[in-house]
């Protein structure tokens, strides 16, 4: 496979995953901002949050006067000036799309298109705060419709492969992102951990992730910060977590070797960070601090991105 080709299958399901991660952070805050006004007695800055848990705080200031839901929304999901807005993942999903046409199977290239067509009758101007979530909801089942296309349809070789990594380095990056935030900067500081603002939120963002059953299921027992923490980065069953992300990218970027008969830095850089979060455990986690934990795999989630780029895209 050709590196172009390979790079735009990778950049393509990033930019879907982006969009619904995006589309997810909103959900988060709409659903927060509209708690019960026995909960909402101070001030959680729950759309301010959304910009930081999407790295999009300072791109925002730099256009708007004030953190308001009407900018929010435009900022995080049409404005052409942030090429990481939900519209904008999808003109460059829907550019990547068509240059690696012949990849795709016709089912991957409609849920593309179709929803790049859909998307567009959305404005801004005309979008009110509490018609955000059946937009959400849109890009939400495109990007269902969209992996559910790859997984049923594509042959299990290289333009797979690729496509595969480009999920799961974006989805372990908001996974992560969302829980420091929530962990650092959700929760007002006069109100108490474990208290009923503290057990909403953490709702919400299960809620947001598709996990509340799944928490109810491994757990059978009320919301618990530590243990939401370890549904999200130990928990390999769940689909969306850290430990999940990572035996998946080393899986692939190991299908990948064999393929081409090389193994690189991407593949010890994947198996070591898989093997660093199967020997981890929550208690250890927190106690050396869960927001140094999470910064940490950040900052290593971009460099073994940088490592596939280098190693077999640039």
């Amino acid at each position: 496979m050709l590196s172009r080709d390979a790079d735009s299958l990778y950049w393509l399901s990033r930019y879907v995953e982006r969009a619904e991660n995006t589309a997810r952070i909103l959900d988060v805050a709409y659903r927060m901002a509209s708690m019960p006004i026995s909960y909402n007695g101070v001030d959680t800055n729950e759309w301010e949050s959304a910009l930081i848990t999407a790295s999009a705080l300072q791109g925002f200031r730099a256009l708007y006067d004030e953190v308001t839901p009407e900018n929010v929304i435009d900022y995080l999901a049409f404005s052409e000036a942030n090429p990481s807005s939900i519209q904008g993942c999808f003109d460059t999903a829907r550019q990547n799309a068509r240059s690696v046409r012949g990849a795709l199977t016709s089912e991957m290239w409609e849920s593309i298109n179709s929803a790049w067509l859909d998307l567009r009758r959305f404005k801004s101007q005309t979008l009110q705060v509490e018609d955000l979530p059946r937009f959400l909801n849109l890009v939400k089942e495109t990007s269902l419709r969209y992996d559910g296309s790859a997984l049923r349809t594509m042959l299990r070789n290289d333009a797979y492969w690729f496509s595969r990594l480009g999920v799961y380095i974006e989805r372990a990056d908001n996974t992560a992102r969302v829980l420091d935030v929530k962990y650092h900067v959700l929760l007002p500081k006069d109100s108490e951990v474990g208290g009923g603002i503290d057990y909403y939120q953490w709702a919400a963002i299960l809620r947001s992730v598709s996990a509340l059953v799944s928490y109810q299921w491994v757990y059978h027992q009320n919301l618990r910060p530590w243990l939401v923490a370890d549904l999200l980065i130990l928990r390999e069953e769940m689909p969306r977590s850290l430990a999940a992300c990572y035996a998946a990218l080393s899986r692939h970027l190991d299908d990948i070797s064999e393929r081409y008969g090389t193994s690189g830095n991407a593949q010890r850089m994947a198996r070591a960070a898989h093997a660093r979060l199967t020997n981890r455990t929550i208690e250890d986690i927190f106690q050396h601090g869960l927001h140094e934990f999470l910064e940490d795999f950040i900052t290593e989630n971009s460099r073994l991105g940088v490592a596939i780029t280098n190693q077999y895209l640039g």
